[in-house]
């Protein structure tokens, strides 16, 4: 019985320990994009998200048009990637501090399955200002709508390309860090 009773907690420890092996963390696996009127540009924020484990923007002063932070599903050199399928996975995670609101977009993939679709509006979320620590979040996939409308369109799980970390309307010094982006 003894025995039985160690390869139990044997088993019970090695079951959750391949569990979490299995997720990705976007932050420590990915490269991340940038488009808009921020202080640091593509290989700022790599060279940080390296070697500190964090992604980090700053609006610059009296910007213009919105903030968009890219990051693909599947680790991409560019700013499209090919879709991923993510039906294992019922919700993603984020550890974040944000002094604005976020709109978080998960880009589905093309068609043709080689890219993301481009233009329009995607299904998404918003991710709350966290102004004075970072916050972590569970979100399930289920939450993503087009447009935030409730019968709006659900996101296509098994077709996710990217995801765009949106400020539609930064102010001078606004920020946003991202610790983990787990999936």
């Amino acid at each position: 019985m003894k025995n039985f009773s160690i390869l139990f907690v044997l088993a019970f420890i090695s079951f959750f320990k391949a569990e979490g092996q299995n997720k990705i963390d976007l932050v420590k696996s990915n490269k991340w994009f940038i488009a808009g009127p921020s202080i640091e540009n593509e290989e700022a924020i790599n060279t940080l998200r390296l070697k500190k484990g964090i992604v980090s923007v700053t609006a610059k002063d009296n910007p213009k048009g919105e903030i968009e932070l890219n990051v693909m599903i599947a680790n991409s050199e560019t700013n499209d990637g090919v879709p991923t399928n993510l039906s294992e996975s019922k919700y993603i995670e984020i550890t974040y501090q944000s002094t604005q609101i976020i709109k978080l977009q998960a880009r589905e993939g093309n068609a043709e399955g080689t890219g993301c679709v481009h233009g329009g509006s995607h299904p998404r979320i918003n991710l709350p200002a966290s102004p004075k620590h970072f916050s972590t979040i569970k979100i399930p996939w289920a939450d993503f709508k087009q447009d935030e409308l409730p019968n709006g369109k659900t996101l296509n799980i098994h077709n996710i390309c990217k995801l765009n970390f949106v400020n539609y309307h930064p102010v001078s010094g606004s920020v946003l860090k991202i610790k983990a982006v787990v999936f």
